[in-house]
Order: C-alpha cells, then sequence, then structure tokens
C-alpha cells in the first residue's frame, strides 16, 4: 500500500459522516494522503428500543469500528470522542485529538413552551426529550417538575421528534447541530452556559483511533494532534474514567486551562427511587492536572459515599 494511502473507518449517520469527511479532507489538502472513507453500522445503530443510559460507554457505537481497526479493514477511525471508553482496548490508540467544537449544550423549544427566563426557560411541567442520565439530574435540579421522556437517533432525527410534538423542548449537544449547518427557525434556541449545565466529558472533540503497530499511519495522525484539546481531554475524560461507568454516569464537567492552571468544575448526580436526589458539585483548580482530577473525584464520592 502506497504510504499516503488510507482508509477511514465511521458510522453512518450524518454527524459522523461530517467527522470523518472533515478530517479526511484535512488528511487529502495538508498532508498528501489519498483517503477512502468506509461506513461501518455498529450495535448503537441498529439498536433504538434501548435507552442511552443502558448503551453509552459500553462500545455500542464503536466497537465495530475497534474490530474492523485492528483487522485491517480500515487504518483509522474518527470518533466523537465522548462515545469513547476511556481505555483502549488492546492493539489500539488515540493518534490525535482535536478540533473541538462548541463544548455547549443546546435547548431546543416548541414556540408554545417557551417562557423566555430562567436556566431552562420552559414550562415548569414540560416534557424534556433526553436519553442521557447526566442530561436528566441537572434538568431535575432547574426543573423538578419537568416530564423528562427518553429520546433516540441521530440529531436531525430528534429535532424532528421535537417538531412533532412528542416534546416541549429537548436537549442535545450544539456541536452536531452546528456541524451539520442545520434550520431551527421555527424553534426557540438556548446555548445553555456550559458552567451552570455542564456537558459531557470531552463534549465536541474529536478522537482518531488507530493501530499501535502502525507506525505508517499514525505518523501522518499525529500531526492532527491539539495539545489543548488534548490537555481539555485528559482533565475531563481522567475524572469519567476514575469512576469506571462508563458515559451513562450522569457526570457533567467544564475545564478551564490557564497557562500552567487547569480548572475542573463537575456535577454528579444522585438517584433517589425513580427520581434524581440534589446533585454533588465541586470546582477544583490546580497545576497538576492529576492532583485535580484526584481532587474532584474525592470531593464528589465522599459525598456520595455519605448519601448511599
Amino acid at each position: 500500500m502506497n504510504s499516503r494511502q488510507m482508509t477511514i473507518g465511521t458510522r453512518g449517520s450524518d454527524l459522523a459522516l461530517w467527522q470523518a469527511r472533515y478530517v479526511r479532507d484535512i488528511l487529502q489538502r495538508e498532508h498528501g494522503c489519498d483517503v477512502a472513507l468506509k461506513i461501518i453500522q455498529t450495535s448503537g445503530d441498529k439498536i433504538d428500543s434501548v435507552s442511552f443510559d443502558k448503551m453509552e460507554g459500553k462500545g455500542f457505537f464503536t466497537k465495530e469500528l475497534e474490530v474492523a481497526l485492528l483487522s485491517g479493514e480500515i487504518d483509522l477511525a474518527v470518533h466523537s470522542l465522548k462515545d469513547l471508553m476511556t481505555s483502549q482496548p488492546a492493539g489500539l490508540m488515540l493518534g490525535a485529538i482535536g478540533y473541538r467544537a462548541d463544548r455547549r449544550e443546546m435547548l431546543l423549544v416548541r414556540r408554545d413552551a417557551f417562557i423566555g427566563e430562567g436556566v431552562l426557560p420552559v414550562r415548569p411541567d414540560a416534557v424534556i426529550g433526553t436519553g442521557s442520565p447526566r442530561r436528566a439530574c441537572q434538568i431535575a435540579g432547574f426543573l423538578p417538575n419537568a416530564r423528562v421522556r427518553d429520546l433516540r437517533g441521530n440529531v436531525p432525527t430528534r429535532i424532528n421528534r421535537l417538531r412533532e410534538g412528542r416534546f416541549d423542548a429537548i436537549i442535545i449537544a450544539a456541536a452536531g447541530v452546528t456541524r451539520l449547518n442545520l434550520s431551527l427557525i421555527d424553534l426557540h434556541v438556548v446555548l445553555l452556559d456550559p458552567e451552570e449545565f455542564l456537558p459531557a466529558p470531552a463534549q465536541g472533540i474529536l478522537g482518531i483511533q488507530v493501530r499501535e503497530d502502525d507506525g505508517r499511519v499514525r505518523s501522518v495522525v499525529e500531526r492532527l494532534n491539539s495539545e489543548a484539546d488534548a490537555a481539555a481531554a485528559a482533565i475531563e475524560r481522567g475524572l469519567l474514567a476514575k469512576f469506571a461507568e462508563g458515559c451513562s454516569l450522569p457526570l457533567g464537567v467544564f475545564s478551564e486551562i490557564d497557562g500552567p492552571r487547569f480548572r475542573l468544575r463537575a456535577v454528579l448526580g444522585r438517584r433517589e427511587g425513580d427520581g434524581w436526589g440534589e446533585s454533588r458539585l465541586t470546582d477544583v483548580r490546580g497545576e497538576d492536572i492529576d492532583q485535580v482530577v484526584d481532587r474532584a473525584f474525592f470531593e464528589l464520592t465522599e459525598e456520595r459515599a455519605r448519601c448511599a
């Protein structure tokens, strides 16, 4: 194989294809590579009757891509980094982390449910769609009388279900909507403050997965790495990794890097019967990533143990 020929594996959703094409175009334009795309359907694409809290973080959106990568069927896989487990399968590694888009959450509201004030400016008893425990626990904190209903599907599908009247509002990642340049003219759009309504670890960041022993591809892909995005991912996913529970954990994070100093703000939801109890919030600063992560984990789990 020519040293500049490679195949990117990707899911077939609109957003996954956008991300794969984005990386392909950079490799071709800036690094002279000849890149093909190969669509691989994952378990998460095939199953739409199971809520995200039973799927995310368990490889449902990545396993088949990783199998294809290990077998040599593809040379690299482009992922939304938040979909990847914090530990890599034997033989695989992250060759590059970068291209972070808007990390914020986007609240989309039907016009008859919008009230124009508050962190979540919707009717107090609104039906809000999300499949994420992280979002559900934060919704409960701001709108205890809201009814949270499960929402699955790709980004356009979720927005269409809102338009169909199944929900009064939905919360999705701003990055996906922005990247797909979707029209939202008929909806109220609210970009949520990431320090008030905390996003997922590494939300908006792309992760490019490669084989550890493939020096040919690694030498090119590593040029796409962003040190700033990699550091943010190390902080945010470092905290997630401490829990060893995957992305179904109701954990929201916000990180900042200011020269040698790091900040990590995190919220952890707590189940209480069929609903949510009061979440635990921590905000840690320091000059060492590991120490910041360890301190945040201690503060969250100390409270968690007392509430168990």
